[in-house]
């Protein structure tokens, strides 16, 4: 059975740093490629960052120059650590795995991918 889990997020000021981990069981990302996606209440689901297996990473165009993605030879882990957060950085992070396409969607799932259970991201003063 495959599963994927996201931890590391919490609540931090603006202008604080998180690192979010997703731990994948029955896949290893040297084979998936992935993906973190983002969706905060009223709004679409969107892609925030992936990682191909060769370890070539793609930003969205808000989150680049503050957010990194990176597996570091794990082969059962990505980690993104996220620096410079802004409140509309806040919402429930996702990872999945093959890497979706698609850059927005109404909700974080699809059928052609695994998905974690998502972790919550506050960035508040």
């Amino acid at each position: 059975e495959v599963k994927l889990m996201e931890t590391g997020g919490g609540s931090v000021p603006p202008g604080g740093s998180l690192r979010l981990s997703c731990i994948a069981s029955g896949i290893t990302f040297d084979t998936y490629d992935m993906a973190w996606y983002r969706q905060a209440p009223g709004t679409k689901c969107e892609k925030v960052s992936s990682l191909t297996i060769d370890g070539r990473p793609w930003y969205a165009e808000p989150v680049k120059g503050r957010f990194e993605v990176s597996h570091r030879n794990i082969k059962n882990t990505v980690w993104m650590r996220m620096n410079s957060l802004k409140p509309e950085d806040t919402g429930v992070y996702y990872c999945a795995a093959p890497a979706p396409n698609m850059t927005t969607m109404s909700t974080c799932k699809s059928l052609t991918s695994y998905w974690g259970q998502g972790t919550q991201v506050t960035v508040s003063s």
